[in-house]
């Protein structure tokens, strides 16, 4: 049995979503249809759809993970993108970035970490292993 991971995300707005991926994130869908966009990041795919339904954002939806994560937040942040903060319990930001111990340690000791929200609500993480 062959699987291929592809996330879905729900759109309210596709239109103001699709400008919001390709003015903050820098991408532009590879695919387009009635209702759907696709897109194609470092060989793997996701996919923005119209829905009535709303994400709570409660939780990371999509990951990317990327080679310095200091100077994506950055840019990202220039750009216009607003960057979750935690300050409760055991996760900690500081300029929207986390330092968490253990996690993923196939990759290394652990990753930082930072979370933002799209156009939509949906919660999407940066991570950068160390």
């Amino acid at each position: 049995m062959l699987f291929k991971l592809l996330t879905r995300l729900p759109a309210t707005d596709l239109d103001r979503a699709r400008l919001w991926y390709a003015e903050k994130l820098g991408l532009d869908p590879a695919e387009e249809r009635e209702g759907g966009l696709r897109y194609i990041v470092g060989g793997c795919e996701f996919a923005l759809f119209t829905s009535h339904g709303v994400s709570d954002g409660s939780f990371t939806q999509m990951g990317f993970e990327v080679s310095d994560l200091a100077a994506t937040v950055a840019e990202l942040k220039r750009r216009g993108v607003v960057f979750e903060e935690y300050h409760e319990g055991p996760l900690r930001t500081e300029n929207g970035i986390a330092k968490i111990e253990g996690n993923y340690a196939s990759k290394g000791v652990g990753e930082y970490a930072a979370w933002l929200r799209d156009s939509e609500g949906n919660m999407i993480g940066l991570g950068q292993p160390f």
